[in-house]
């Protein structure tokens, strides 16, 4: 990156949502001008992004039209994640703004999460720790996810990472995806179902990692729940918006789903009625968007992001590496 120094100096550069400090470190040591403003408000978003070239966000932030048509200098927008939903893509190429995030840096802590949140779900843990935050010493009841069948919705990085730590633990896989996963599933020994319907109805268990996008918007809604096995667990560590929210509280309290073990919601934090019901729900398990949220994950989500986020700068500014 000391390459690119004489290129990038003086480059003007807005962080509006709290990064590793690494990823500060690194812009300065380029000679960016950074100006950091985690948790600045949508006013002063629009207000100041015209002065910047880049433009570094991780999800609170919506870089949307309105902020793009703003950003009149606006090189590149940086995604310190994996996701880019916050991110109006269309616009951002209809003005010539470059965008880029770090795609597989959070993959192992949030594959760990995930099998974490199986395990409380499997386990029941939520109720088990409520119980003896009470002081009353009751057995509950859960099951192993040993032999079970896990349903793997979503077979890139993070799906894969999740069915060959599942496979250790004795689980049986099936993966769906809507592109060709047959050469990745062979090496990891799972099965691939021929859609998500038929994979719904084998699984004990089932895991979303899909982007949000128009075709996976509530991806698991009526017809979905409606195929799935009965008694099983849902685990959500994608996006909330993936899961519709009052059809999964309807699974829930039909008792087509034991338990939900969600990192995500479609608002964050609960706004809806349903979800809020779903956060008080004695069955749902709900932690607040932390997938990625471990030290190594945020080190190496910086490394990445402001590798990238400097070539892009670079390139933009015509700059030669």
């Amino acid at each position: 990156m000391e390459k690119l120094r004489p290129c990038l100096q003086g480059a003007r550069v807005l962080v509006t949502d709290p990064v590793d400090d690494l990823l500060l470190e690194a812009l300065r040591a380029v000679g960016a001008q950074v100006d950091y403003r985690p948790g600045i408000s949508r006013g002063e978003l629009l207000a100041l992004v015209p002065r910047y070239e880049a433009l570094v966000v991780r999800s609170r932030t919506r870089v949307d039209r309105e902020v793009l048509e703003r950003a009149g200098n606006l090189l590149v927008v940086a995604r310190a994640g994996v996701g880019l939903d916050n991110v109006d893509l269309e616009a951002a190429r209809e003005r010539k703004v470059r965008v880029v995030n770090a795609p597989g840096a959070a993959t192992q802590s949030v594959a760990e999460l995930t099998i974490a949140l199986m395990i409380a779900a499997a386990r029941r843990l939520r109720e088990s720790m409520e119980l003896a935050s009470r002081g009353v010493w009751k057995k509950v009841v859960g099951v192993e996810l040993y032999g079970k069948t896990l349903a793997v919705v979503g077979f890139g990085r993070i799906g894969r990472r999740v069915a060959e730590i599942a496979r250790a633990i004795g689980m049986d896989i099936i993966a769906y995806d809507v592109v060709d996963i047959r050469g990745h599933a062979e090496k990891l020994g799972a099965r691939v179902a021929e859609d998500l319907h038929s994979a719904l109805a084998e699984a004990d268990v089932v895991t979303l990692h899909v982007p949000l996008t128009p075709d996976t918007y509530h991806l698991m809604s009526w017809e979905e729940f409606k195929a799935m096995k009965r008694g099983s667990i849902l685990v959500n560590t994608s996006r909330g918006a993936v899961v519709d929210s009052e059809a999964l509280l309807w699974a829930l309290n039909e008792g087509v789903v034991a338990t939900a073990a969600l990192d995500v919601l479609e608002h964050e934090p609960p706004a809806t009625e349903a979800e809020k019901r779903l956060a008080q729900h004695p069955r749902v398990i709900l932690t607040t968007h932390i997938g990625a949220s471990t030290v190594e994950a945020q080190r190496r989500v910086a490394i990445e992001t402001v590798r990238r986020l400097l070539e892009a700068l670079a390139e933009a500014r015509g700059c030669s590496r």
